[in-house]
């Protein structure tokens, strides 16, 4: 009898646990569920903000009906009144805001064209080009949580103020003791965003331009032609490989026709392109190529190089 009665009294305790915090509130409270956070820290944070009475009940709701798979990574809002186990399956039937990504080395067309498809009602991506022009190279690349009505002014704004944030505050000391000029830095950051991959390879491509730099030799990086060219509608691409005649484009971009770096930069790079350029390898090579798996190879001389051409090219 005794054993009926405590049985009882536990499932009426844990029945309780489930009910709203506040059955007769009217207000609602943004709840932003970060990608991969465990379950675990998702019902404490919402026992903490008053939401649910109790996480451990909280996460035996959801194992029970198996929403762990289905909670979404987003921005909610959820409200005192609800129960447990109404807030549990809210969280996965979807969410006010969308996960963006921005990559490194998109150039600013790439990114209004990406998030023009996304479900972004308000976003327009001519608004977006005529506020960004001119800033290429500091529209940060990464990850970002947006309302689903978020504007062109404000994604422009966003990753400005991403940008000022990881890079000119977050790598304020590299700034400092880099022997280069930061605007020129992050010019030679965008190029070799586009032309190498990999920490080492950044790092390794970066000394080899800046060689060039400082004895006035063209740069001769393809990405720079590329970029002049702009979109190629036949292969589909704002990136085709160049021609041999686009060597001869007349733009100041043109790495091949005018020594130093270009006017601006030509891409959007990340943060290891942006330290690579401020902090390269001392080396002495002075020519690079990739080969047709995308193995990276070093010359000193144009004569090394040009070996390099006739045995990993032709």
């Amino acid at each position: 009898m005794a054993i009926i009665v405590i049985s009882v009294l536990l499932g009426a305790g844990v029945l309780f646990l489930t009910r709203p915090v506040n059955p007769l509130a009217q207000e609602t409270r943004r709840f932003v569920v970060p990608r991969g956070q465990a379950i675990s820290v998702i019902a404490r944070r919402l026992e903490e903000d008053g939401l649910i009475k109790n996480a451990l009940v909280f996460q035996v709701i959801v194992k029970q009906e198996d929403l762990g798979e289905s909670i979404q990574a987003g921005s909610f809002d959820l409200s005192p009144s609800l129960s447990a186990r109404e807030i549990a399956r809210q969280l996965t039937e979807g969410t006010n805001d969308l996960w963006i990504t921005i990559l490194e080395g998109w150039r600013r067309e790439e990114i209004a064209e990406s998030l023009a498809d996304q479900e972004l009602a308000k976003f327009d991506p001519t608004e977006f080009l005529r506020l960004t022009t001119g800033k290429e190279g500091r529209l940060f690349p990464d990850t970002y949580l947006v309302p689903r009505e978020v504007t062109a002014e404000q994604v422009a704004m966003l990753l400005e103020q991403t940008f000022e944030r990881k890079v000119l505050i977050g790598l304020e000391e590299e700034i400092a003791s880099s022997p280069y000029d930061f605007t020129e830095a992050l010019i030679m950051a965008s190029i070799v965003e586009r032309e190498a991959r990999g920490e080492t390879e950044l790092r390794t491509v970066a000394g080899i331009l800046w060689n060039r730099v400082e004895i006035n030799m063209a740069l001769q990086a393809d990405a720079t032609l590329q970029y002049i060219k702009g979109y190629n509608q036949t292969t589909d691409s704002w990136w085709s490989p160049p021609t041999p005649d686009d060597k001869q484009l007349n733009s100041a971009y043109n790495t091949y026709r005018y020594p130093g770096l270009p006017p601006r930069p030509i891409a959007n790079p990340g943060l290891a392109a942006i330290n690579a350029a401020l902090n390269p390898m001392r080396t002495d090579y002075f020519y690079y190529l990739h080969d047709r798996t995308g193995q990276i190879h070093y010359g000193r001389t144009l004569e090394e190089h040009n070996a390099n051409v006739a045995t990993y090219l032709q």
